[in-house]
């Protein structure tokens, strides 16, 4: 069954996976010097305290602010993660991923460092992109898992529509999805918008599920309370963020009540899978 690993990881079906947005971190431009990692690791705790408290089913930390983005992480990015998952490790209740903007091999190296259960990235393709060409790792990436011991500790979940670029060749988003389900070694393909926020197409989402019969398929952006329903009818889960943020802006603090709607519309629904 293709999401026997999402029920073993997550104990429920279609989760839900929410973003816990960390502020920019020493080394890029919107750093906060004065303030230092204290300020930090205050704002991860309220976000993964009101993220917790409405019920999502996972939370997944990523470096989102540290803009402009770039393909291969410093030293200084990583450590910070891991000092800021640190921190707040004690208080997390839900399984937990974490994300490198966007280098897929530092993510795996964090993840395994930190105990992190899911990675998520872009790991295949060749983009034209706002941050220049974007050429992944998904070799280096999955064979470092590997070295580590941890296939089967940390799910890597695969973006194949890549925000804020557009890929090179003539190849369809689910034509790429079913190549790289087979090619690559995949725990999950990821569907997503053309940027943060950005809603999925669902005839896209629609024919990339239709095409990976042994591949669980999570919509990747755009999920919000009006159309999460319509969203995990198809896919096998979803990753939320935007969404769930004060005013629905990114790089605002999670707003709890918006987070406690969504998840309300969510359990209906597997109330009515289960009916």
């Amino acid at each position: 069954m293709k999401t026997a690993w999402i029920a073993q990881v997550f104990d429920t079906v279609k989760p839900v996976i929410a973003m816990a947005h960390i502020p920019a971190l020493p080394g890029a431009p919107l750093y906060e010097i004065k303030g230092g990692m204290e300020p930090i690791v205050e704002h991860v705790k309220r976000d993964l305290d009101a993220l917790q408290g409405a019920g999502v089913d996972g939370v997944m930390f990523c470096n989102e602010n540290d803009r402009p983005y770039q393909f291969t992480a410093q030293a200084s990015t990583i450590a910070a993660m891991a000092y800021v998952i640190g921190r707040v490790k004690s208080g997390i209740s839900v399984p937990f991923g974490v994300d490198i903007l966007w280098d897929p091999v530092s993510a795996v190296a964090l993840a395994h460092s930190v105990g992190a259960r899911f990675v998520r990235e872009v790991f295949t393709g060749v983009y034209e992109s706002d941050m220049g060409l974007w050429h992944s790792r998904a070799a280096e990436a999955v064979r470092l898992r590997a070295q580590l011991g941890a296939a089967e500790d940390i799910r890597l979940l695969f973006n194949v529509s890549a925000e804020f670029a557009s890929p090179f060749g003539r190849r369809s988003i689910a034509e790429i999805a079913q190549s790289v389900a087979f090619s690559s070694l995949p725990d999950g393909i990821c569907v997503s918008g053309p940027m943060t926020g950005s809603p999925v197409a669902a005839s896209e989402l629609e024919r990339v599920t239709s095409l990976l019969e042994d591949t669980p398929v999570f919509v990747n952006t755009g999920v919000r309370r009006d159309n999460v329903e319509k969203y995990l009818a198809v896919a096998d889960g979803a990753i939320v963020g935007t969404a769930l943020k004060y005013e629905g802006k990114t790089f605002n603090a999670v707003d709890a009540d918006r987070a406690k709607q969504l998840m309300v519309q969510v359990k209906n629904l597997r109330l009515q899978l289960a009916t």
